[in-house]
């Protein structure tokens, strides 16, 4: 079975593109991957910040997809979802007879991450116990194995992510500081699904694509009210309740049209709420076009400042409606109609 948020690979198994999990091209997601792209080449630490169903993951996959490490391990553990008693065996690994129960030599997810990336999730979760043996790994790049005092050598770079606020944590002495340090090299902050809504209908349609292959059903089209309620709800889950609504509004379309899984609001209000988001988006473009004397392309046009190519900001343009006029003194101003 197809994972969502697999990436397609050309013919020798590298993505076609590092991106090609990620789907959108809002200003605010555009942000983000250019900041991946900065730090990717590097083998810096990352820690990736953002709300629970941001998609944390897909952006450690993409900083290793697009860096020299592609090819290599990319090995991925959850910090929340180990018992703290196994959690340090994870990470390093443990000989046979190294403690009760350990009937085998086992091999961590530092060791099996070698040469390649190991991705950390929820990092604020790690036990106090253990961080200083994580800071050790990352300094020395180098550990032992539980009941081995032989010293392994490794190159790994880290990629970390957490939904919680480290800096009070550690002002709560709830996370050591050298630690929060070490990992807070390259922060990356990923923006809830509510401050990138224009990427919705294109998340939407990328979901009902996928699952509705998955289910072998037809949905030939999606009500532009649904997609206007979309737009408009709150999505306190971020992209993952948005896929996990969609997959159950699959499931319950029977005529090829999807079915609204969003609870009834008021069209009134989901209309204001709609035209809120248009003219703040408007008046964000507005301002770049401003501030670059109305020029698009360019290192300093509107489009480079707002993250955007050329065309995406053209083609914005022209669904808001602005165009660009001439006074007679010559300065550029804006003009609202097409």
């Amino acid at each position: 079975m197809e994972d969502v948020n697999t990436a397609r690979s050309s013919e020798d198994g590298r993505p076609e593109n590092g991106f090609d999990e990620i789907i959108g091209n809002s200003p605010a997601l555009e942000f983000v991957l250019a900041e991946v792209e900065r730090v990717a080449p590097t083998d810096s630490t990352v820690l990736v910040l953002g709300e629970t169903g941001t998609g944390k993951e897909l952006i450690a996959r993409a900083i290793h997809n697009i860096s020299a490490r592609c090819g290599r391990p990319f090995v991925k553990l959850n910090c929340s979802a180990i018992p703290f008693d196994l959690l340090e065996s994870e990470l390093f690994g443990h000989e046979k007879g190294a403690f009760t129960g350990a009937i085998a030599q086992k091999i961590g997810r530092f060791e099996m991450a070698d040469s390649g990336t190991l991705f950390l999730d929820e990092i604020g979760d790690l036990p106090l116990a253990l961080q200083p043996k994580l800071l050790r790994v990352l300094q020395e790049q180098e550990f032992e194995r539980l009941g081995s005092g032989k010293t392994h050598r490794i190159n790994v770079r880290l990629v970390a992510a957490t939904h919680r606020d480290l800096a009070e944590m550690v002002a709560k002495r709830e996370f050591r500081s050298d630690l929060y340090y070490r990992l807070n090299v390259f922060p990356v902050m990923l923006p809830p699904l509510r401050e990138r809504r224009e990427d919705i209908p294109q998340l939407a349609t990328h979901f009902v694509e996928v699952f509705a292959r998955r289910m072998g059903k037809r949905i030939d089209a999606i009500p532009q009210d649904i997609l206007d309620a979309f737009v408009s709800y709150s999505w306190p889950g971020n992209v993952r309740e948005l896929q996990n609504l969609i997959e159950r509004a699959v499931i319950r379309s029977d005529n090829g049209v999807l079915s609204n899984p969003l609870p009834d609001e008021n069209p009134v209000t989901v209309a204001v709420s709609v035209n809120r988001f248009r003219d703040s988006t408007r008046a964000l473009i507005l301002h770049a076009l401003q501030e670059a004397g109305w020029v698009v392309g360019g290192p300093r046009g509107a489009a480079a400042r707002l993250g955007l190519k050329r065309t995406t900001l053209i083609a914005k343009m022209k669904k808001l409606g602005i165009t660009e006029r001439r006074c007679e003194g010559g300065f550029p101003t804006e003009c609202s109609g097409l």
